[in-house]
């Protein structure tokens, strides 16, 4: 395996990569309304039930449909899943590793063709997919290398007369439901450190997304990944979700999602049922209210773009999105300006257009984000944005800023999920700290500030999972800026570190006296 870095960004701008792009796009879309079933131990499994996924800037566009699952599929996947383990976690860490790494090439030899697959499913633009598609390389890579440095023995104190050692074991079938924000970059990471480190999963991929997750089995298969490694379930979680959670040979449940969802996972996964001989392990990524900090010493162009960015990359639909603005009162006015007056020139469109902000995921999604802007009109003073936009019965709602809010609104409380900026006066840096901490989120937060020593404080008493220090609080780099919160935002899984496949592996010691 090639050392690790980072998989590089493509520069629109210029000719080359933006024809490649535009040449993917047209491809892709030849082969749009397609069926892809459910594969359970390598093998394709027909269902009655179909989910049907659509482009979200083209209501009316099938991207495609896929199989959808009912519990006894569930059940067929579980035994596949654990059928495979028999073989899977007994094979060498290299061998696991160069097959998971495998795929990270593959997904890069078509980054474009799959990036143009989320650009119609997801609404991502162009920028946006990339990285996306880019992450879950990063993932692949990165996991194989901690899966053989993992597969070292653990250092132990030498004791006379005996023989010790320890090392780290995979532990068994477990159960990953990724969100739809990420569509290829999460779901993969997610799947892939599990089974680096030896485990076996069925994966539940979110039904909005589907599709993507079909190509990135297709991409499994021609990796020669054993059958039954991996197992593609989608379905309605109200019906296969809680199945899979509860079943007594799932050893571990991998969830991002909303804190409603993983609360309500880790409150089944800490159950034992009959048949079950261990304590499940869930690892809960549950989203946040983030909030970005600006002092009177800030450079305060590089604030109002890092806000715009932080705010309105994806359109909002990021669990480390700055949704909370919280400026102190000598330079709060100044910020506001400049944040309102560049949101108002972002262009809206489909993200096959590449433009700045494009369609929300969904109509479920649309109507609940126009809720909370209408509910926060009651709280505090809307200056910009704040409507749907009508194109081509896409789910466009216009970047949107609210002033006047205080730390217990809900604006600045409850995640929206959506292009949504709140902005809250602070007295002083104090003030802006606290304000910052007080929600039951953490997952991301940041600091525009001059002020080494505020920094150093940002450090201590931010607390949050990814600290940000002047530049925007999204886009985490894989091996770079490890990824997960605290508090409500989850388990501080910290996907993309060197602890991640830690928790997909248990210690064994063995004790040996010589004679």
């Amino acid at each position: 395996m090639e050392p690790f870095r980072n998989e590089p960004y493509s520069d629109f701008s210029t000719p080359e990569p933006r024809a490649s792009y535009l040449e993917a796009l047209e491809t892709v879309g030849t082969k749009l309304g397609g069926h892809v079933p459910l594969i359970i131990d390598g093998k394709p499994v027909a269902t009655d039930d179909r989910i049907t996924s659509i482009d979200p800037a083209q209501p009316h566009v099938i991207v495609g449909t896929t199989g959808s699952a009912s519990a006894a599929e569930a059940q067929l996947a579980i035994d596949a899943a654990s059928r495979a383990f028999r073989d899977w976690s007994h094979r060498p860490a290299t061998e696991r590793a160069e097959y998971v790494h495998r795929i990270g090439d593959l997904m890069a030899e078509r980054k474009f063709e799959l990036a143009a697959w989320m650009t119609l499913e997801a609404g991502k633009n162009w920028v946006e997919s990339e990285a996306d598609v880019a992450e879950a390389i990063d993932f692949c890579r990165f996991y194989a290398h901690e899966a053989v440095r993992l597969s070292e023995p653990l250092p132990v104190v030498p004791y006379p007369g005996e023989t010790n050692e320890s090392f780290l074991i995979p532990m068994g079938v477990g159960v990953v439901i990724p969100p739809w924000n990420f569509p290829l970059a999460i779901l993969v990471g997610m799947t892939a450190g599990p089974v680096a480190a030896g485990n076996t999963v069925v994966l539940k991929p979110a039904s909005n997304t589907p599709v993507l997750g079909a190509h990135f089995m297709d991409i499994v298969s021609e990796a020669g990944l054993p059958e039954g490694v991996i197992n593609y379930l989608p379905g309605p979680g109200s019906e296969i979700g809680d199945f899979l959670v509860d079943h007594p040979e799932t050893r571990f449940v991998n969830f991002t999602g909303s804190k409603e969802v993983g609360l309500r996972i880790a409150a089944r996964a800490g159950v034992v049922h009959p048949g079950q001989r261990w304590l499940k392990r869930a690892f809960l990524e549950m989203g946040g209210k983030d909030a970005l900090i600006v002092d009177e010493t800030a450079d305060l162009d590089l604030a109002a773009d890092a806000i715009i960015k932080s705010a309105y990359g994806y359109q909002g639909q990021k669990c480390s999105a700055c949704s909370r603005a919280i400026v102190v009162d000598a330079v709060h006015d100044a910020v506001l300006e400049r944040v309102t007056s560049r949101a108002a020139q972002l262009e809206l469109g489909p993200g096959a257009e590449n433009k700045p902000v494009g369609p929300v995921i969904s109509d479920d999604q649309h109507q609940s984000i126009l809720g909370e802007i209408a509910r926060g009109k009651d709280e505090a003073e809307l200056v910009l944005g704040g409507s749907p936009v009508d194109r081509d019965g896409g789910y466009y709602i216009q970047p949107t800023v609210f002033a006047g809010v205080l730390p217990e609104h809900r604006l600045a409380q409850h995640e929206i999920f959506g292009p949504v900026l709140s902005f809250t006066r602070a007295g002083d840096f104090d003030a802006a700290l606290e304000i910052a901490n007080g929600t039951e989120y953490g997952l991301t937060g940041g600091l525009i500030s001059s002020d080494r020593d505020r920094i150093e404080r940002a450090k201590r008493e931010f607390h949050v999972g990814n600290l940000y220090i002047n530049r925007k609080i999204t886009g985490a780099l894989v091996g770079v800026q490890p990824f997960g919160g605290f508090k409500m935002s989850g388990s501080n899984a910290k996907a993309g570190g060197p602890d991640y496949l830690r928790l997909f592996m248990e210690m064994k010691t063995v004790a040996e006296y010589v004679t």
